[in-house]
């Protein structure tokens, strides 16, 4: 059995996410930039000493490669700051001399271009460098030139301006741990306002949550009002249910008790026949309120497929009603949804396409379409339909079956009543038959 552990907190959660992935994206970058910091360096250096090859160079063959001529020593250390090397057949000058142990080697050397000396261990000399060389020919006679730089001290300066940007980065680290946290903070305000609104309604001081929300918050809000108002309107069902049953039932249970306690009547089967009458009317109107209260109503997550459903009735409407056809028109796929409640669809098909089969004479149609504003359902049939002035009155919500058009009433009566909580709209007419057209549009939740 797995521990139970206790959620985590959004605040906690955006930190314990964003902390390490800050740190981990920081230490990426100085990385990088230590990374970046050594080979721009390493460039920039060997760039110069290419350039002050060439200079030295020039300056060569200007002498007609005569080096004792050449003003190199004070001026180039000066200006370049870098040690040099100067090779010829008969002369060979290194400067400073305490260099020559690591640059008489490389003269020595046949390869070109920039040279790397690591880990030399010579008294008062670096032990590392970074030299460039070049043989050349002026008059025929061969020349070298090298020209180096103390890559020790470089990295030293490199070090240093590395550690720095580490304490630049921790501290950036902390300021944006605090960032982190009043932004947090700052979000999670509405969060803080909802709770608050929640205990209020708890409480009793308000009915609906009002709260400002940011648009991310809005869905939670509108849905937690959308259940608010299905409760209340569960409630308000329910009331009524129980004050139309009591009402409806009160006359026919007094009529059956008063036959019941007349005891100066016999009880023949005229009495027999209206004591069934009325407890048969009894047994309608309980199994009317026991249908509308399995009603579900708009619920989320709850979803069915029309076509299938369609198919299913039909078929066992066509077994009921054999010497009748029952067509469906429908551009939807078998695996299309919609946002209704299994049973609440079933019924409002169940009831439209049975009180088209009674009626009908040969023919019932069904359709089902749907595009971005509603879905609708369609049925109408071939029957002897419903008087003008009669068909404003089906469905009406409050109308006693007795009140309304022989067998349109109840099944009418129920669709009107689901398709009323799914804030659609029934309406009843003439088909092209001269029947009953009944046609449903109810609007897909936002």
């Amino acid at each position: 059995m797995m521990p139970l552990r206790k959620p985590a907190s959004v605040k906690g959660t955006l930190l314990a996410l964003l902390l390490p992935a800050s740190i981990v994206l920081m230490g990426l970058a100085w990385l990088v930039q230590g990374l970046l910091l050594d080979r721009m360096s390493r460039e920039f250096v060997e760039s110069r000493l290419k350039d002050e090859v060439a200079f030295l160079e020039h300056q060569i063959r200007q002498s007609g490669g005569r080096i004792d001529t050449l003003q190199t020593g004070d001026y180039f250390q000066e200006v370049f700051h870098h040690a040099f090397a100067i090779h010829s057949p008969s002369q060979t000058v290194i400067s400073p001399q305490s260099w020559h142990p690591l640059l008489a080697p490389l003269l020595q050397s046949d390869r070109q271009g920039t040279l790397r000396v690591r880990d030399a261990n010579v008294p008062s000399a670096p032990s590392d460098i970074l030299a460039y060389r070049r043989s050349f020919f002026v008059n025929d006679t061969p020349m070298v030139v090298i020209v180096s730089e103390d890559m020790g001290a470089l990295q030293n300066s490199q070090a240093e301006l590395h550690a720095w940007t580490a304490i630049v980065s921790i501290l950036l680290i902390l300021l944006l741990v605090g960032v982190i946290w009043v932004v947090i903070t700052l979000s999670m305000r509405p969060v803080v306002s909802l709770q608050a609104a929640l205990n209020k309604l708890q409480g009793g001081e308000i009915s609906r949550i009002n709260v400002q929300a940011p648009e991310e918050f809005r869905p939670l809000v509108q849905q937690l009002n959308q259940l608010l108002d299905s409760l209340d309107q569960r409630l308000e069902r329910s009331r009524e249910a129980v004050a139309n049953l009591s009402h409806s039932v009160k006359t026919p249970i007094a009529a059956v008790r008063q036959i019941l306690e007349d005891t100066s009547r016999p009880l023949d089967n005229r009495l027999r026949h209206e004591m069934g009458s009325r407890l048969g009317d009894i047994d309608k109107q309980l199994e009317a309120e026991m249908r509308r209260s399995r009603f579900a109503g708009p619920q989320l997550g709850k979803s069915t497929y029309p076509v299938k459903q369609a198919r299913d009735l039909l078929w066992m409407l066509g077994r009921l009603y054999p010497e009748k056809s029952f067509e469906l028109s429908t551009e939807l796929t078998d695996e299309h949804r919609w946002p209704i409640e299994e049973h609440d669809l079933n019924e409002i098909l169940g009831n439209l396409l049975d009180n088209a089969g009674k009626w009908s004479s040969r023919c019932v149609e069904l359709s089902l379409k749907e595009d971005r504003k509603q879905m609708q359902i369609v049925v109408s049939d071939d029957g002897p339909g419903v008087a003008e002035d009669a068909i404003g009155k089906l469905g009406k919500r409050g109308l006693r079956l007795d009140e309304q058009t022989p067998g349109h009433g109840l099944g009418l009566a129920i669709v009107y009543d689901i398709v009323q909580r799914y804030e659609g709209q029934a309406d009843f007419s003439r088909s092209i038959s001269n029947g009953l057209k009944v046609q449903i549009a109810i609007r897909p939740p936002a």
